[in-house]
């Protein structure tokens, strides 16, 4: 008689060894004889000792309501380690979360407004610039993360290259922004539908979606991921075809068979405000890109070779999704129209505005439906990202360390009902104070974005001068940025750059100030983070000088730690593999060579 267990691949070989010299038939299972087979296999050990407990007989597999209540049982060894979380993550699903991961509200309705403030020229300067910036900020990061491939990423990155503290009020920070992220987004979603339908209470979409939200990251990064595939890929056909709408429209194929050309260029022109108007549509940029880390912040979760080919893909990201689409939404919707600068909702999306312009009467919904999905991708993301952040910070001691619980399905469970309490803020969508309340709460995290990627530009150059002190070779190293330290040293000065542009853009903003109190009132809601980050960072300093007895520890070059939880692999082989690969190119046709630089 043979075992019957639903395993897994992984465990497939594990169980024939079981099933060669068990039989049922004849004796009870020798638990000790068939443990030392199971046990080094994860899942397959979890599964043995789910069908056999202590008696040594084989039962059968529990009901599917028991396996679901045992999953959220700590593992069988009742450790916090981070080994822990299941990696389950694939491919397909790295890529498209580096593809569509940060391709929501921001480019679909908050690209209005930089339109407006803008104008058309001023958005592709603005959006070049940011997306430049990623370059070297992804490339930085998966640079580290493919060699360190560690829950939390940056998260982890600047406690080894900087300082806890520093790391401490980084992670919090942005922990911060998506606890409050996510109640706007659930909100966004239930004002959507009132496109189609207003005659239904605003909190009956905010239940469903909030329902939906949270199931399916109790379904664990599998899940996560399956839907992250879902929900980008109809984003990103959703504005391939938009693009080849706008080629049709401009060149005068729309009902109407208008030419548009490059007229609203000429009138009202390509420039709305002039340079005060570039630095307001560099700071919307910028924070439309946020989510681009997501797929590093996966790493813990995935095989880490399967990272290289999905940062790769943030280039095309940008250069298409990003600045094609917005370049030829310049062409058709002129900065002047009213509708905007009208507020936050679908009905302000140029994308929507550009279709009703040329009188195309069924894409409008169609594109509300993306945008919709979009809005639900990134409450999607904010539950994945702070349960990541939360137990990676757990870990490194820098907060209780509860958070850190993975259960037995590999869900960082304390981060996951953490965030979803916050997610029950949505349900303040019938109070008519919201709107002040969710303003100000998003300021407390208003400089997470750039923050956090500063941060990794800092940490991959202090990880290159690291392995320069100790004499180490990038031939060691498994995936190499493309764009090297000096992009990383480009990134960082875009991103300060970017922090100063919103300083400025704060006090004196387009239009000026009706009055003293409001600019007070905006200036704080814009730069209310940085003194939020200056609390947590004194706080943290006095506590960790109690705890340790010193106040700084910023490791010198030649003292990081340059092995702890490097992936388990043979540097000599790794180079010689490396050595081949890179002579293999070289003797590769000029097109092979670039496609692999990028792709």
């Amino acid at each position: 008689m043979t075992i019957q267990t639903s395993f897994t691949d992984e465990g497939a070989r594990r169980r024939s060894e079981i099933n060669e010299f068990i039989d049922f038939e004849k004796k009870p299972v020798d638990i000790k004889k068939t443990s030392s087979v199971v046990a080094t296999t994860k899942h397959a050990h979890d599964e043995y000792e789910d069908n056999f407990p202590g008696n040594g007989f084989y039962q059968p597999p529990r009901n599917i309501f028991q396996r679901c209540i045992d999953s959220f049982k700590p593992p069988l060894d009742g450790s916090f380690d981070t080994n822990n979380l299941k990696r389950s993550l694939k491919a397909r699903h790295l890529i498209m979360i580096a593809i569509g991961g940060s391709i929501g509200t921001g480019l679909f309705v908050g690209s209005g407004q930089a339109i407006a403030t803008g104008g058309p020229l001023a958005v592709v300067i603005g959006w070049a610039i940011a997306g430049s910036q990623i370059i070297g900020t992804i490339h930085g990061l998966g640079e580290i993360t493919v060699r360190f491939p560690v829950v939390g990423a940056f998260a982890n990155y600047s406690t080894r290259f900087l300082d806890p503290s520093l790391s401490f009020v980084i992670s919090t920070i942005y922990v911060i922004q998506w606890f409050f992220v996510l109640p706007l987004e659930i909100i966004s979603s239930a004002m959507t539908v009132q496109y189609w339908n207003q005659s239904i209470d605003p909190v009956v979409w905010v239940a469903i979606f909030y329902c939906a939200i949270v199931s399916i990251n109790l379904f664990g990064a599998r899940g996560f991921g399956e839907a992250e595939f879902v929900f980008s890929s109809v984003k990103v056909l959703t504005i391939c075809g938009f693009i080849i709408l706008c080629i049709v429209l401009i060149c005068g194929g729309g009902p109407d068979h208008d030419f548009v050309g490059a007229k609203y260029w000429h009138d009202p022109g390509c420039l709305a405000h002039g340079f005060p108007g570039v630095l307001s549509v560099l700071v919307v940029a910028s924070y439309s890109l946020g989510g681009t880390e997501m797929v590093c912040l996966a790493s813990g979760e995935t095989d880490p070779k399967e990272l290289p080919s999905a940062i790769k893909q943030t280039f095309w990201r940008i250069l298409f999704f990003f600045l094609v689409s917005l370049t030829l939404i310049g062409f058709l919707v002129p900065y002047t129209n009213e509708n905007l600068l009208g507020g936050s909702s679908v009905n302000n999306s140029p994308f929507v505005i550009a279709i009703k312009l040329h009188q195309i009467k069924v894409l409008p919904s169609i594109v509300n439906a993306v945008i919709l999905i979009s809005i639900l991708s990134v409450g999607n993301s904010c539950i994945f990202a702070s349960s990541r952040t939360l137990c990676s910070m757990a870990h490194q001691g820098l907060i209780p360390r509860f958070f850190g619980y993975i259960d037995r399905a590999g869900r960082p469970l304390t981060g996951i009902i953490t965030n979803s309490l916050f997610g029950l803020l949505a349900f303040l969508v019938k109070s008519s104070s919201m709107s002040e309340v969710f303003d100000w709460l998003m300021a407390i995290a208003g400089l997470a974005t750039c923050i956090v990627w500063l941060s990794i530009n800092i940490s991959h150059i202090r990880f290159r001068l690291a392995m320069k002190a100790q004499g180490r070779s990038l031939d060691e190293l498994e995936f190499v940025s493309a764009v090297g330290i000096w992009g990383s040293a480009y990134s960082a000065v875009i991103n300060s750059l970017i922090l100063v542009a919103q300083f400025y853009c704060a006090l004196w903003p387009i239009g000026g100030w009706e009055n003293s109190s409001i600019r007070a009132k905006k200036f704080f809601q814009s730069y209310l983070c940085a003194l939020i980050m200056i609390v947590l960072f004194v706080g943290h300093k006095i506590f960790y000088r109690y705890k340790t007895g010193k106040w700084w520890s910023m490791l010198p070059l030649n003292k990081i730690d340059l092995e702890t939880d490097r992936k388990n692999i043979d540097i000599e082989i790794l180079k010689q593999e490396i050595a081949e690969r890179n002579r293999h190119l070289r003797a590769s046709p000029w097109y092979v060579r670039w496609y692999h630089f990028w792709c």
